[in-house]
């Protein structure tokens, strides 16, 4: 499943503003390819499932999407994923009994909110768990940024001999103005009159309550005489960032690659979140690979495949190399070079060469004057 501190987004590799269409696409894509089923071999893979699973469930229904999008207004993403998955595993016990006790024997003042159920909506903790994370924000604390995951295509052969690509990222931080505090410079700083400076207010509902964050101060338990013009006293901002992602020599389809605090910024002095990347490897119009071994398509005409040849070779690297075709080669036959595949970790493939005998279209009058002596000389009559 995804880690607590993920954004659901980030998990399918989507815009925030992605249509339900593009987002279920994206989920059909990413299933098939991280299936068990289609990588019984990789363990990485089933645990990728889960995670591309889970986001799709809040994604991909409407209801939810609305709520876990109220929850990232206040930079709240890690508290959303673990609040859900809290949730909705948590077992319930026995309701309230019409004298306000629960058939297990705790009162109702004493009893988690999750336990309880109103007019089948489900649980108060489903309900307000997954919105705020199930508790209030409180005062404002040093926080670590969010951990940013992204899909990233790159050409075949950068993942083979390794690269630099650009990626932008799309980011919500700190506004650097006010440093989180939605305040104007030189604006005093109160406390909210609203929660009374807790950062939370509580919402009652059949004689007991739950917190939500106060949605005058948005959690800090303070507001400012004047808002920051730079983010409308939101405290936060978007931003775009350009990142070089270098890509190791052999990366695969499904590879990543962590970048330390390259995420978004923490909150009030936190650390700053990492950013982890997971690479989608297109295909290459001449080659294809077996592990570290590269594989290349080689067209031979009928003379060079029955009186042998030498042919010249480009490698991926750009290394020019000469393979000898001996007499009397079919088609299909394989080739091996050594050394000429993909290097990883101290260890390089080959190239394989697979050779296909081409056949000429058309003859002009010379050519099949000859070719008809030829099949004549071996016994075939025309």
């Amino acid at each position: 499943m995804a880690p607590a501190n993920a954004d659901f987004y980030a998990v399918l590799g989507v815009s925030s503003t992605a249509t339900g269409d593009e987002i279920k696409k994206q989920y059909r894509r990413l299933a098939k390819k991280y299936h068990p089923d289609s990588n019984k071999s990789d363990p990485k893979a089933a645990e990728r499932f889960k995670e591309i699973s889970e986001a799709y469930t809040v994604l991909g229904d409407d209801a939810k999407r609305r709520q876990y999008d109220d929850v990232r207004k206040y930079g709240s993403v890690g508290g959303f994923a673990d609040a859900w998955r809290n949730a909705n595993t948590t077992s319930r016990r026995p309701g309230p009994t019409p004298s306000g006790g629960s058939a297990a024997g705790p009162q109702a003042g004493n009893a988690r909110f999750n336990d309880f159920d109103i007019g089948g909506i489900g649980g108060l903790g489903d309900l307000f768990g997954s919105v705020f994370g199930a508790r209030g924000r409180g005062p404002r604390t040093a926080e670590r940024g969010a951990d940013v995951e992204l899909t990233v295509e790159i050409a075949f052969r950068t993942a083979a001999t390794g690269g630099k690509v650009p990626v932008e990222l799309d980011l919500v931080e700190e506004c650097a103005v006010c440093k989180g505090n939605g305040a104007a410079p030189g604006a005093q700083i109160r406390m909210c009159g609203e929660c009374g400076g807790r950062g939370t207010i509580s919402f009652g509902q059949g004689g007991f309550a739950v917190n939500r964050p106060c949605p005058a101060c948005l959690g800090r338990g303070t507001v400012p005489t004047e808002k920051c013009g730079a983010c409308a006293g939101a405290g936060q901002v978007r931003s775009r960032r350009k990142v070089n992602i270098t890509v190791p020599s052999g990366a695969e389809s499904g590879s990543r690659v962590r970048l330390k605090e390259q995420g978004s910024r923490g909150q009030n002095g936190g650390p700053t979140g990492d950013l982890i990347i997971t690479f989608q490897v297109l295909a290459d119009r001449a080659y294809t690979r077996d592990g570290l071994d590269l594989i290349l398509g080689v067209p031979i005409n009928i003379a060079q495949a029955t009186l042998g040849s030498k042919i010249q070779l480009k490698t991926l690297d750009g290394t020019r190399v000469a393979l000898r075709i001996p007499g009397g080669t079919p088609s299909g036959k394989r080739f091996r070079v050594r050394g000429q595949g993909i290097e990883k970790e101290g260890k390089r493939g080959d190239l394989l060469v697979d050779v296909q005998i081409t056949v000429p279209e058309k003859l002009n009058d010379e050519q099949e004057k000859l070719m008809r002596e030829f099949a004549e000389a071996g016994g075939l009559k025309f």
